[in-house]
């Protein structure tokens, strides 16, 4: 007689410790779902007043001394994300050579005392760091821009360590057995080995700066969000929509043109 084959279970059988883990995740969704989320009521009360703001909203302004200012102000959340960016992404590489493991001149130690700071600054919002330095240096754009610096530094750090630790290590062991040092295995064989990685990064950073300094300006950081701050407070809801439908326009250019770079450099 043949003895019929027992098929293997298509889920473990979770333990006692992961059953009710999964069980307890399962009623804090359901509660905050409850407690949060919106209700039908209110769903029903909200789109219509969402109808009649959007037709408050049309058609946008389209009067050219509005659309000038418009423009200017877009140059300087253009600006504002160009600069921070690419000040961020020039400190984040040292600070990525420190914080990668195996790689870096302080060691294990200093590499987990450089990673902590660097998820510090990723940690904390962007509108609380603009918060701190509008405090510190003033309203304006100078404020947006080290809010940028500071952000891409937390995006950037992370990635460029973990490019470095997961860089090829024969070439930085065939340097090291001729006698370089630290600095030229990072130039003659780590970055070589992971600037692919590093550009790629590096425009997903200057995607994120633009669309990070457009909503700065709402804390009074400079940019094209402090004119869409100024509508909505004033109640010129035209002239908010055709700020949103720039703003609209600028991030969605930003995006095609990092992804035929990105594609390009593949």
């Amino acid at each position: 007689m043949s003895r019929t084959a027992e098929l293997p279970s298509r889920l473990p059988r979770p333990s006692p410790v992961t059953f009710a883990l999964s069980i307890a995740a399962a009623a804090l969704v359901i509660v905050s779902i409850g407690q949060v989320a919106p209700s039908v009521g209110q769903m029903a009360e909200g789109v219509p007043n969402l109808v009649n703001l959007v037709s408050r909203m049309a058609p946008p302004n389209t009067d050219p001394a509005f659309l000038q200012r418009i423009f200017w102000r877009i140059l300087e959340t253009f600006q504002i994300a160009l600069a921070g960016a690419v000040i961020g992404i020039v400190i984040s590489l040292p600070i990525a050579w420190i914080s990668a493991r195996g790689v870096g001149p302080l060691g294990n130690v200093g590499a987990f005392l450089t990673k902590a700071f660097v998820s510090f600054l990723r940690t904390v919002p962007d509108l609380v760091w603009a918060l701190l330095f509008v405090a510190t240096v003033g309203l304006g754009a100078v404020a947006g821009t080290m809010t940028i610096v500071v952000d891409t530094i937390g995006f950037c750090g992370r990635f460029f360590a973990e490019a470095m630790e997961d860089s090829e290590k024969e070439p930085q062991e065939a340097l090291s057995a001729i006698g370089g040092n630290r600095l030229s295995i990072l130039f003659g064989a780590i970055i070589p080995d992971v600037m692919p990685s590093l550009v790629n990064s590096s425009l997903f950073a200057l995607e994120k700066a633009v669309r990070s300094s457009v909503v700065l300006g709402l804390v009074g950081a400079g940019g094209i969000g402090q004119e869409l701050k100024v509508a909505f407070d004033m109640f010129q809801y035209r002239n908010a929509s055709t700020i949103i439908l720039v703003i609209f326009v600028i991030v969605l250019g930003m995006e095609w043109m990092t992804d035929r770079l990105r594609r390009k450099l593949q």
